[in-house]
């Protein structure tokens, strides 16, 4: 039986291996390039905000482009009271009177679309293979024949993969706050939420990759049947709050367990974006997802629980992952 020291020197190596495999593929330069990418296009990133003021603390935060509703001052709608331009000038849009929102406003959509969709997604195809790689018999062999447990080479390699990751959340994350800071003067901390909950939420898709890789070996399996996944724990997290939220006739007793039971036992995605968005405040920034906004106002809505349960998958499943891998002949 292994030692406490020899596992987690080989969970640790496992991890300085994995970041190696990283900078050997070229992986860790392309991920580092989008990042640097993005952080040059916020640099690029001008808002100008005519006649600025101090915010009155009842006074409406949202607003409609200029001239779109001729109703709008009267009604108590502000219009937009700035213009933003972004990437040094190629692009240009209405944005709120105060230079605050209109970079939240920006934060949010970089956040929840290019990172926590885009990017997860990206991750999870990019390092799809890293397993598979590793499992091969020709590479895998060498290292079962050393005095280390086999739970510890896929633990080893799923909290390498994660850590590189985070890692790369960090620079993203970092680098275009950084950007925007510079660029507008305003530097809301609030955006640092998205790199535990991007890493969280990528640590638990991985871990059904990890099940994969290691039940079949198949860098194809392993990349698409995640992304397969991903696109079915949407899809049940949206239904379940379709079906709570709005009370959609039809639903049977029985299918309303179903949905239940599905909605706590697999990963759940879009609550992950919910939760970024309130911990942001960015109710009066976005267009809320009207499901959501639904289950929260019916009180049905709990993000730690959320969290929590989605971790407790990512754990079930990787246990089985290491069972799957203890049990293989080489």
């Amino acid at each position: 039986m292994n030692s406490l020291p020899v596992a987690i020197r080989t969970v640790r190596w496992m991890v300085r291996d994995t970041f190696r495999q990283s900078l050997a593929s070229k992986l860790f330069w392309v991920m580092l390039g989008m990042s640097a990418f993005c952080t040059v296009f916020c640099l690029g990133m001008r808002v100008d905000t005519p006649g600025e003021r101090e915010r009155h603390p009842f006074e409406i935060p949202d607003f409609v482009p200029k001239g779109e509703d001729p109703r709008a001052p009267a009604e108590g709608v502000p219009e937009a009271g700035g213009r933003m331009s972004l990437g040094f000038g190629l692009f240009e849009l209405d944005v709120p009177r105060f230079k605050s929102d209109a970079v939240k406003f920006f934060q949010l959509r970089l956040a929840g679309i290019v990172a926590d969709t885009a990017g997860v997604l990206l991750a999870l195809l990019w390092t799809g293979g890293f397993l598979p790689t590793f499992l091969e018999p020709n590479a895998v062999t060498v290292l079962l024949a050393k005095p280390a447990a086999r739970w510890t080479l896929v633990i080893g390699k799923y909290l390498g993969v994660v850590l590189f990751v985070a890692l790369h959340a960090v620079l993203f994350v970092g680098g275009t706050w950084a950007g925007i800071g510079v660029a507008t003067g305003v530097w809301d901390a609030t955006y640092w939420y998205a790199v535990p909950l991007l890493v969280i939420n990528f640590a638990v898709f991985y871990a059904f990759s990890a099940f994969l890789a290691v039940w079949t070996r198949s860098t194809v399996v392993a990349v698409f049947g995640t992304l397969l996944f991903w696109v079915m724990c949407w899809a049940m997290n949206f239904a379940h709050h379709h079906a709570v939220g709005l009370e959609v006739p039809g639903v049977t007793p029985s299918s309303s367990v179903l949905i239940e039971a599905g909605y706590w036992a697999l990963p759940k995605p879009l609550d992950m974006s919910g939760i970024f968005f309130d911990a942001m405040n960015a109710g009066t920034h976005t267009e809320p997802i009207r499901e959501l906004e639904a289950v929260k106002k019916k009180g049905k809505f709990f993000p730690e629980l959320s969290v929590l349960s989605s971790l407790a998958f990512a754990a079930v499943i990787l246990g089985i992952a290491v069972y799957e891998f203890r049990k293989t002949d080489y």
